[in-house]
């Protein structure tokens, strides 16, 4: 396991990113961050990041199973520092910003979000 955290919440815009095609992604963030980023983002308890997630690793969240196809190169910093990345579900071989993952694999909605699932990178 590279990292496992549980979701404790979420902000009134977090899972609007889910619902636009041109976006389906989320961002999250370790609870307790400033408001304004917490209205856009999905908060989760503070965890350690062990290892670099890389492409091919699995990321779960919420029950549903993706496969990374791509890293930012600013991931591991953000992930350590602030919990924080953009994780996007539209795939792809680069990723589309510093922060983000690229994920490939089931859908997720914003039903599927709930306070007490987890997000873990294996």
């Amino acid at each position: 396991m590279k990292f496992h955290c549980e979701i404790t919440g979420w902000g009134p815009e977090a899972v609007q990113f889910l619902t636009e095609p041109d976006l389906n992604s989320i961002i999250i963030f370790n609870e307790g961050v400033p408001p304004e980023l917490a209205e856009m983002a999905v908060l989760h308890k503070p965890a350690p990041l062990l290892a670099e997630p890389v492409v091919g690793d699995t990321l779960s969240i919420c029950g549903k199973v993706f496969t990374i196809s791509a890293v930012g190169s600013e991931v591991v910093n953000t992930l350590k520092e602030l919990g924080h990345c953009t994780l996007n579900f539209k795939g792809g071989p680069e990723p589309e910003r510093p922060g983000c993952i690229m994920l490939e694999g089931d859908e997720l909605t914003p039903e599927d979000i709930v306070a007490g699932a987890t997000i873990e990178i294996f």
